[in-house]
């Protein structure tokens, strides 16, 4: 069986160290997931951009995560921004989160399977799913999920 290539978002990598937030303990379970191999984690230097903007010593931690699993880092290019062009293009994402774009596009271009986020205000809702996926297909590229956290990992409750 293939392992799920899986996009973490920047608000993925807050919540694992933040511990009053609601779903803090399923980012912190997702990433026990992604250790134990039941994802292959991928992020891209749009992160690394947003995490630069924290202050220490959180954004240090916050860099060790990715280091400490194993996060591989996407590079993007030309391709990356033409598909964020057409999010922001189509009214999907406003021009001014051009970041919240780039982070959909370049998972599409990399033919990742899902991206995971708590960004809710344009990334996780329903508008950007349904156009993300008319928008990836008529422009040569596969379906995504995108995805919370607690609705990727592992219930153990029966």
């Amino acid at each position: 069986m293939r392992i799920p290539k899986i996009y973490l978002e920047t608000t993925l990598f807050n919540y694992y160290f933040d511990k009053n937030r609601d779903a803090h303990a399923d980012t912190k379970k997702l990433f026990d997931e992604i250790k134990h191999g039941k994802y292959e984690a991928y992020t891209s230097t749009y992160v690394f951009d947003e995490l630069d903007r924290a202050p220490e010593p959180k954004r240090s931690k916050m860099l060790e995560l990715i280091a400490d699993f194993n996060v591989i880092t996407l590079i993007p290019d030309a391709e990356t921004l033409l598909l964020a062009q057409h999010y922001t293009n189509s009214g999907i994402i406003p021009e001014r989160f051009r970041t919240d774009a780039l982070h959909i596009a370049i998972a599409s271009v990399k033919d990742l399977d899902l991206i995971v986020s708590m960004n809710f205000g344009h990334i996780v809702k329903r508008k950007t799913k349904v156009a993300v996926e008319s928008i990836n297909l008529s422009n040569g590229y596969r379906r995504i999920e995108i995805l919370s956290p607690m609705e990727v990992v592992e219930n153990d409750e029966k």
